[in-house]
């Protein structure tokens, strides 16, 4: 007799990961898709959604096809806040807009914040406008793409797209609304018609559910694509981060996930409602929950890039040499601005900057530079969500760059707090295989997915670390002028 399982699939920045679970949390099967997203020009970051729907297909046959098990639900997520535009045909009218990486509505922003008025944004939204405001960027459409806006209908995102092509359900789960400022509101968790109505015209916003709540089933159409059983149930779905917290456990009152990824992701879940200019407030993936958020537009990014500039070795050689250049990378150190930077930060126009090379530096010392500079900027991070109100009580790692050890201990050093790392760190598709796991049986992350281990700082290393963290600080803003500059002769 077949096992019951469960399908997560989750659309992420360079990869869709999908993962086949049974109901006792055990992975039966993985799979991935490598992407690549459009930098059309300077500032835009795009991506073709039927790459997200020809992914899914892809993966689900992979997992599915003679599998000895039989998929009773299935979860998705994805990357985010997106804005992907159909005419009411459900015809993509452009590529979609992705999340905070893409800086292209810095003029939208500055004419909502005069019209609006930045406090009462920040009221009733949770947090000001911003790369990562998906509203925004619907204002920039409207207003660079007017002949195409005219025809534009419904907003999606990757988890929405998949929803919709998998049950014929427009439908758009609580948190994500809540990262498309000015658009919804918060405080009444609702969108807010006066300013929907004015920002995105002639869109049919899509009603409102909870992320583990059942969206529809599966159509006969997606079930002949895909493989899946027809009729079963898909949840709503959210934002990749928030799966990546939920695989974790990471959704109690004073919980910190940090997601080791393309870029690195921060989610402090706080009892109440917190703002701050420097983050962003949203609602959580859950019902009666709220978090304080933070997100670097680069990390693993900017690894993966000196590993091409190397000639692709393999990361295991890479942390090997990083490791043997010990705490500091012998004397180097960078700011990992490479695509501009979100929280706290919050400058489009800010670049990357190494300081301090010789002649006598090395593969490996620039490598552990980079690793050091995410953990520099997810300290930056914690201090503004403790300055914010956030009281931080347990820190969960996940995501890939938590493999290999040398990141994790590197980002405990720097930040003098322990991380937690979980038996399974596959990341937002386990969240989205959980929260379908939990539409059709009870299902518990501590059973599926207990603690592994914990990763301490070593005392002497944070010493040292504090030292080289106020030169971090002081980098920025002494090189700002200079990178901004630079940044306005770049034309890639």
């Amino acid at each position: 007799m077949p096992l019951n399982a469960v399908l997560g699939v989750d659309i992420g920045t360079s990869s869709s990961k999908g993962v086949l679970v049974g109901l006792d949390g055990t992975v039966l099967r993985s799979a991935v898709r490598e992407h690549t997203v459009d930098r059309p020009v300077p500032g835009h970051v795009e991506m073709d959604a039927a790459v997200w729907w020809d992914e899914f297909v892809s993966l689900s046959r992979e997992l599915t096809d003679g599998v000895d098990a039989e998929v009773v639900a299935a979860g998705v997520s994805g990357m985010g806040p997106c804005v992907l535009l159909t005419d009411a045909d459900d015809t993509p009218l452009r590529p979609a807009v992705l999340y905070g990486v893409d800086t292209r509505s810095t003029a939208q922003i500055a004419r909502l914040n005069e019209e609006l008025g930045i406090e009462e944004i920040r009221r009733r939204c949770g947090s000001d406008l911003s790369s990562q405001a998906a509203g925004a960027k619907i204002a920039w459409i409207a207003d660079e793409e007017p002949e195409l806006y005219a025809r534009a209908r419904r907003l999606y995102m990757p988890s929405s797209w998949l929803v919709r092509k998998l049950t014929g359900a427009y439908v758009l789960d609580h948190h994500s609304a809540s990262q498309t400022t000015p658009l919804y509101d918060t405080v009444a968790r609702q969108w807010y018609a006066p300013w929907a109505d004015r920002i995105a015209p002639g869109i049919e916003l899509p009603p409102l559910r909870w992320s583990g709540e059942v969206a529809g089933t599966v159509t006969a159409e997606a079930a002949r694509r895909t493989g899946l059983p027809e009729g079963i149930p898909v949840i709503t779905g959210t934002i990749d981060a928030w799966a990546e917290a939920l695989s974790v456990g990471a959704h109690q009152p004073g919980d910190l996930m940090l997601m080791y990824g393309t870029t690195m992701f921060l989610i402090h879940t706080v009892p109440g409602l917190l703002t701050d200019p420097a983050l962003w407030s949203t609602v959580g993936a859950l019902p009666d929950t709220r978090n304080l958020a933070g997100g670097m537009a680069t990390s693993g990014a900017v690894t993966g890039w000196l590993r091409e500039l190397f000639g692709n070795p393999e990361y295991a050689e890479l942390l090997q040499l990083a490791e043997a250049a010990g705490p500091g990378a012998n004397g180097l150190l960078m700011l990992p601005y490479f695509a501009g930077e979100r929280t706290p930060v919050m400058d489009p126009q800010a670049r990357g900057v190494i300081a301090g090379l010789t002649l006598s530096h090395t593969r490996g010392d620039l490598y552990r530079a980079a690793l050091e500079a995410t953990a520099y900027a997810v300290r930056h991070n914690i201090e503004a969500l403790e300055q914010a109100g956030g009281d931080i009580r347990r820190v969960v790692a996940v995501g890939g760059g938590t493999q290999g050890g040398l990141w994790t201990r590197i980002v405990s050093d720097v930040t003098g707090r322990t991380q937690e790392l979980r038996t399974t760190s596959i990341g937002a598709c386990y969240g989205g295989a959980l929260l379908a796991a939990q539409s059709v049986t009870d299902a518990s992350i501590d059973a599926w997915n207990p603690v592994r281990e914990t990763v301490g700082p070593d005392p002497e290393n944070t010493a040292r670390y504090g030292e080289l963290y106020g030169l971090y600080r002081d980098l920025y803003p002494a090189s700002a002028d200079v990178v901004h500059a630079l940044a306005a002769r770049q034309d890639r």
